[in-house]
């Protein structure tokens, strides 16, 4: 990343908007920013990421834009332009803004990205900066921009936490495959399982079993074809009398069935007379009946409907009647309608101008105690300015007599490590008291076995000469075990009995042995006490020689101590304090502790009483507005009131003026009701009676045309009876009751007509059939018995066929399955070999990247890389005296070439010291991270640490940071040393001016 524009405003000091050109300083390579205390100098770091990230590493995430928004300004802006390790160039804004209403209300205004394409800004979709710079703001901090503070973070950092980091800014995440390798392995497994789960189900395939099965196939195959032809034959007897069964039964049936309808015949015949008949009558009289029927009905609803409308009419002429005479009651009332209307008007005008008149009265009140309250803020004021310069006045007197804080932790680490020293030397010393007291316990358990013990010298003669007696006791033991069996073969020998030696049958010459069992047990115990003897104190001497050995090493790591105690004691170079008085330096120490937290206590109560101050101020300036604000609406208030008695036009505003807001709504209350109510009810008469005037010609005409209709219909009427008798003479019936009667039978001429028909046709069928089937039968008998001979026969074979040609079904199938199971069963072998052998290769795998380990490696690995880069440097700050490395554990440690090369915790280093390795570091770092960008140019800005530097310390570190120019590295400082002014080529001057805040003044 590298700076190319920054403007920031209302960013704590920055009060008014200031603009850095980065080009220049960049340009130069080196640069620095210079400022008094508090100026604002980090502030500009804080800025960039602030405005990158939108988080702030000062202040954390709870407040922090009213935090950071300076107190006299209304709006926080920051604007930076970049360029990323793509030398893309981007821009970057925050704004936010105060409440004008609430003072500690801060609002975000938005955050917005753009990149600038063919010279023109584009805002981009996200804010997110970090896929551009591939960092975050932690690793940022760590490693471009390095705030006050952070600078030795890094080596602070505990293992976990830096290989995460490394994982970030190396991107090692590439090479964190454990859950990758997991999944798959679980995978594999599951894979595994099913596949052995499938493969139990394929045990009894194999190729012999489907040969055994294609055997009995065969076998079975012949026997149902054999079966099947038996059957056919059979069968086709079988039809052929099943045939003729079926039609001497059919004859029968149909006989019965022919005698059945013979019997129905007789009503069929009468119910076609009848049917004829309601034909004949239906078409004569059924629509003359219905029409007249109509017209009957018709006549008398509407004579029923004419005498309802008649009734009606009566009533709604009734009604019109009595709202005329309403409406003409209160017509004059209401024509006078809008004078009350104005008296209404002028009420409410009234109301308003004594509201008015009280709003008036009662700002008067708070005008004067809103002057009594700014007088009253403005002494206050004062008081609050004079607690501030005699705080201020308190905090320099106490700097005054405060004790170097940096001298103070090289002191304090001086008595740490003699403190540590000591310790170590007491503990050394203890070690070998403990070491001297066990060769004394095991002197005393030597004394106990052996009495007349005196020199450890002896200890390995007394072993030499238990060793001698040892043999010689065995080789005697060995003797008489040889004696005592000569001694039982001689016992058990016998003329005329073989010897078990030589095998002779004569033994003239019988050795003759004593007894050696007493002889043999004494020579055991001897034995056994000599040999437990010897092996004890052989324990007991190998325990010895240990630790001595022990002791040795202990003694020489004393004297070594000794040693790193006396030339410690000679680094002792502060005359104003005694090596040897601890406790009067911890005294001095706690007096500047105590010190600074005064002055700690004394600047938080100057930054309280500051604060209180600009909130005085804020209020005065508030409370003056709100009095300007009252008076200027007394003055509306007043022509208000003129305006509204001008608009008056039935009242006087004089009748109204005793009287208050309450009693005057009342009255405009009562008769604004009134008036509606007036309204309303005209209103609701006029409309009534529009609605019934329309009804009353409505019904008048509806009666006229009823009467009329009536008079139609009971002449169509007429004409109807006058046919209805000529069609009686036609048909020759007597009287129209005949003629209902006949049709009031209601038959379904089209359903009688077609199952008359269906009967003769059914009827004429069955006798045709019964003369065939008699035909068919002449000179043909049939047998029962011989008929339920062959059915049970073909019943029989047709199980035994059936049975068979299923099982060859079966058979068949089974093969099929077999094969086809066999196929899939060698697939699986394939596949389970497969996963098997991958099986392995992933446990390997997962062994290889358990809990991460690869990626600590890798980590490591880059670790040692960045140590190498930064012991170039390390070096040099430290006159070869120092190196750093890695332990087994990937934590920092220091090898110390003055303390014969040895290791030793980072933590023990001075603050100089630390703040050498920790630029070194830094620097490497940032070469690292630079080099994976594959950046032409890195930036790199660090705010702290010359301070703890000596004139030659800063001569290295400056030459160091001089050297980077070459290797194309821009590097950004912020230092209250003033040697290296002159010699830096580029600088911003910070200078912080009481009304206008911060200004920035680029320096060449």
């Amino acid at each position: 990343m590298i700076p190319v524009k920054l403007t920031i405003e209302g960013l704590y000091s920055y009060q008014e908007r200031q603009t850095i050109d980065f080009s220049s300083l960049t340009e130069a390579g080196l640069f620095a920013i210079f400022g008094n205390v508090g100026s604002g100098k980090s502030s500009i770091l804080e800025a960039i990421t602030f405005g990158l990230y939108g988080n702030s590493d000062r202040l954390g995430k709870t407040d922090f834009a009213y935090n950071m928004m300076n107190l006299k300004s209304n709006k926080l802006y920051i604007e930076f332009e970049f360029l990323n390790h793509e030398n893309r160039l981007f821009k970057i804004t925050r704004e936010y803004k105060r409440n004008s209403k609430k003072f500690d209300k801060i609002i975000n205004s938005g955050v917005v990205l753009y990149e600038s394409i063919n010279d023109e800004w584009i805002p981009k979709e996200s804010s997110d900066v970090e896929p551009i710079l591939g960092l975050s703001s932690e690793n940022f901090r760590r490693t471009i921009i390095i705030p006050q503070g952070k600078f030795q973070e890094f080596i602070q950092l505990k293992a976990t936490e830096r290989t995460h980091m490394m994982k970030e800014i190396f991107n090692l995440h590439r090479y964190d495959l454990q859950d990758k390798v997991a999944a798959l392995n679980s995978k594999n497994l599951t894979q595994l399982n099913i596949l052995k789960g499938k493969l139990s189900g394929f045990e009894e395939i194999s190729e012999e079993n489907i040969k055994n099965t294609e055997d009995i196939f065969l076998q079975e195959n012949e026997i149902a074809s054999a079966l099947q032809n038996e059957y056919k034959t059979v069968n086709d007897n079988f039809q052929r009398l099943k045939a003729l069964k079926n039609d001497v039964e059919n004859l029968k049936i149909k006989k019965e069935e022919f005698n059945h309808l013979t019997e129905q015949k007789i009503e069929v015949d009468k119910q076609q007379i009848q049917l004829q008949e309601y034909e004949t009558v239906y078409q004569a009289f059924h629509q003359l009946l219905y029409d007249f029927s109509k017209t009957e009905k018709e006549i008398q609803v509407n004579q029923s409907n004419n005498e309802s409308l008649k009734k009606e009419l009566i009533l709604l002429e009734n009604e019109l009647s009595t709202l005329s005479e309403k409406i003409n009651e209160i017509k004059t009332e209401f024509e006078n309608l809008p004078k009350k209307r104005q008296e209404e008007n002028d009420l409410q005008l009234i109301d308003e101008c004594i509201s008015l008149q009280k709003s008036i009265d009662d700002n008067k009140i708070r005008t004067e105690n809103g002057l009594k309250k700014v007088e009253e803020v403005k002494l206050a004021e004062k008081e609050i300015e004079n607690q501030i310069k005699q705080t201020e006045n308190e905090i320099k007197e106490i700097q005054k007599n405060k004790i170097n804080s940096s001298e103070l932790i090289e002191i304090g680490n001086w008595f740490s490590q003699q403190q540590n020293n000591t310790k170590a030397l007491a503990n050394q010393q203890q070690k070998i008291d403990k070491l001297n007291e066990k060769i004394e316990q095991i002197l005393s358990k030597i004394k106990v076995l052996i009495p007349d013990f005196t020199e450890t010298n002896q200890l390995n003669t007394i072993l030499i000469d238990l060793d001698e007696k040892k043999k010689q006791l065995e080789a005697n033991k060995t003797k008489l075990e040889v004696q005592q069996e000569l001694s039982h073969f001689a016992h058990n020998l016998h003329n005329g009995e073989a010897c078990p030696l030589c095998g002779a049958l004569e033994h003239p010459q019988i050795i003759e042995e004593k007894d050696v069992s007493v002889h043999l047990t004494k020579i055991n115990y001897d034995l056994k006490s000599t040999n437990d003897l010897y092996n004890e104190l052989k324990t007991i001497f190998s325990e010895k020689s240990f630790i001595d050995e022990q002791l040795k090493a202990e003694s020489d790591e004393y004297k070594i101590i000794e040693n790193q105690l006396s030339n410690h004691l000679k680094t002792f170079v502060w005359q104003n304090f005694n090596p040897n008085n601890f406790a009067d330096f911890e005294e001095k120490r706690n007096a500047s502790l105590l010190l600074d937290k005064t002055i700690d206590e004394k600047n938080n109560s100057l930054f309280v009483l500051r604060e209180n101050l600009e909130k005085s101020k804020v209020n005065v300036d508030r409370y003056s507005k709100k009095l300007e604000e009252i008076k200027i609406e007394e003055i509306e208030k007043q022509a208000q009131i003129k305006q509204n008695i001008s608009q008056l036009k039935t009242l006087r505003f004089e009748d109204y003026i005793n009287k208050n807001s309450t009693e005057i709504k009342e009255q405009l209350t009562a008769l604004q009701l009134k008036n509606s109510n007036l309204e309303k009810s005209f209103k609701e008469l006029t409309e009534k009676f529009s609605e019934l005037n329309p009804k009353v010609f409505a019904h008048k005409k509806s009666i006229e045309i009823s009467d009329q209709l009536i008079v139609t219909l009971n002449t169509e009427l007429q004409k109807l009876t006058t046919k209805l008798k000529l069609v009686l003479e036609e048909q020759k019936i007597a009287s129209v009751d005949d003629v209902k009667t006949i049709l009031a039978l209601e038959l379904n001429v089209a359903k009688i007509r077609a199952e008359i028909q269906q009967f003769t046709i059914n009827f004429e069928t069955l006798k045709y059939s019964i003369k065939e089937l008699e035909s068919k039968l002449e000179n043909i008998s049939f047998d029962e018995q011989t008929f339920e001979n062959e059915q049970l026969k073909l019943a029989e074979l047709e199980q035994r066929y059936k049975l068979a040609n299923e099982k060859v079904i079966e058979l068949k199938t089974e093969i099929a399955r077999l094969k086809k199971a066999f196929e899939e069963k060698k697939e699986l072998l394939l596949e389970l070999e497969k996963l098997q052998k991958r099986a392995e290769n992933l446990k390997i795998m997962q062994n290889m990247f358990y809990k991460a380990g690869f990626v600590q490696y890798v980590s490591s690995i880059y670790l040692k890389q960045l140590c190498e880069n930064a012991n170039v440097r390390f070096h040099r700050m430290t006159r070869n005296q120092l190196s750093l490395q890695i332990n087994e554990t990937n934590d920092f440690e220091i090898i110390d070439y003055l303390n014969e090369g040895k290791s030793r915790s980072v933590k023990t280093l001075s603050g100089g010291q630390a703040f050498q390795v920790s630029l070194s570091l830094a620097l490497a770092l940032a070469e690292s991270v630079q080099s994976n960008a594959q950046s032409d140019k890195s930036f790199f800005f660090i705010d702290e640490g010359f301070g703890t530097q000596d004139l030659d310390s800063v001569n290295i570190v400056f030459e160091t940071l001089l050297s980077l120019q070459k290797e194309n590295r821009i590097v950004g400082i912020i230092s209250h040393v003033e040697e290296l002014k002159d010699r830096i080529p580029m600088s911003l001057a910070i200078t912080k001016d009481e009304e206008r805040g911060s200004l920035i003044e680029i320096l060449n």
